[in-house]
């Protein structure tokens, strides 16, 4: 019975990784909903109780004022805020002149989708749709060329400058070099913009800070806080200007991003922790894929370093020519086979 057992567990190995796998991850969503249950709810709660007073003391001091006008305005106020419009004090910002679209279309792009600037239309909502179909593809595949074309520079030709100078075993200088680029990333995408963003954005602290960029370059995007929302005109005379740089800083930043997530993925450790939840096929399909690729290297670099070692080497001439030299030189000098030339003999 326990060989029995055995036998289907290694014959089913990858099945029963996957099912923990499921199990695990549901289990997860389901801790961090409790979590998230338990912190915000009483939050939640208190915020209701303050806004049902603050109703109360403004219909008893406003008596002209009926609770259901009160009402029929509040929901206007709500569905016209939802799609981007406030009319809160003197506050005249456009959400859709072109730097604000150019943000929207970014964001939309990228899948972040804040929602704070929602299309008002029907023809503009059909043309998201349709701008998404082919815009969502076409910057997977953009972000894809440009991520590759990073991570030589910053992974893959640095792991083997190391290698070839110090001989380290490659599993730990990988690992090496993902501990050093994600302190950099995180520095250079997190902590920098967000001590920039504490200083611009008055009302916000550095956590809100930091909220804010973790959120915005994992793509989450909740839209609770956005760069220049509540801002007046003396504390952001450029508005546009600044619209646009949050614009660069999210693009760029998600780049950084996915540029370290694929570092991490090449991790000798994560390759061999991820083989173990695929089906034996498709393992050893994988397997076969990454040896041709890296015979495919190994023979591009090969053929490189043999067509260097070929263009210093002195070029042998055929029997062909070697035998017509032979022939118009044999009276007078003998022949070098190695340069194709006739050597003049030394008279002593």
């Amino acid at each position: 019975m326990v060989g029995r057992c055995a036998r289907f567990v290694d014959r089913h190995q990858s099945a029963l990784n996957f099912a923990l796998l499921v199990v695990g991850y549901i289990s997860y969503l389901l801790v961090g909903a409790g979590i998230f249950s338990a912190i915000e709810q009483p939050y939640e709660q208190e915020l209701r109780d303050e806004l049902q007073a603050t109703r109360r003391d403004f219909l008893s001091n406003n008596t002209c004022v009926s609770d259901a006008r009160l009402e029929e305005l509040l929901v206007r106020a709500l569905e016209a805020s939802n799609y981007g419009v406030t009319v809160l004090g003197n506050k005249t910002e456009r959400n859709w002149d072109f730097v604000s679209s150019l943000f929207f279309t970014s964001t939309v792009l990228t899948t972040t989708g804040y929602g704070h600037s929602v299309p008002l239309s029907d023809v503009g909502k059909g043309f998201c749709i349709f701008y998404s179909i082919f815009g969502i593809p076409v910057t997977l595949f953009f972000l894809t060329v440009v991520v590759q074309r990073i991570m030589v520079v910053v992974t893959r030709r640095p792991l083997s400058y190391f290698y070839r100078r110090w001989a380290f075993a490659k599993s730990k200088l990988a690992a090496v070099h993902a501990t050093c680029l994600t302190i950099i990333m995180v520095l250079l995408v997190l902590i920098i913009p967000a001590w920039i963003l504490v200083n611009l954005e008055k009302e916000w602290d550095f956590l809100e800070s930091l909220y804010f960029c973790f959120i915005s370059l994992t793509t989450i995007g909740l839209g609770d806080y956005v760069p220049g929302e509540n801002q007046s005109g003396e504390d952001n005379p450029h508005p546009q200007l600044y619209r646009l740089a949050i614009t660069v800083y999210l693009l760029l930043g998600l780049v950084f991003v996915l540029v370290l997530l694929e570092t991490c993925y090449e991790l000798p450790l994560v390759r061999r922790l991820t083989q173990r939840f695929y089906q034996e096929n498709v393992r050893e399909l994988d397997s076969e894929t990454t040896d041709i690729i890296d015979q495919d290297h190994l023979s591009d670099e090969h053929s490189d370093a043999s067509n260097h070692v070929t263009d210093h080497l002195p070029v042998i001439p055929s029997v062909s020519e070697q035998a017509a030299s032979l022939r118009l030189h044999s009276n007078s000098t003998p022949y070098s086979p190695v340069t194709g030339s006739a050597v003049k003999s030394k008279l002593s």
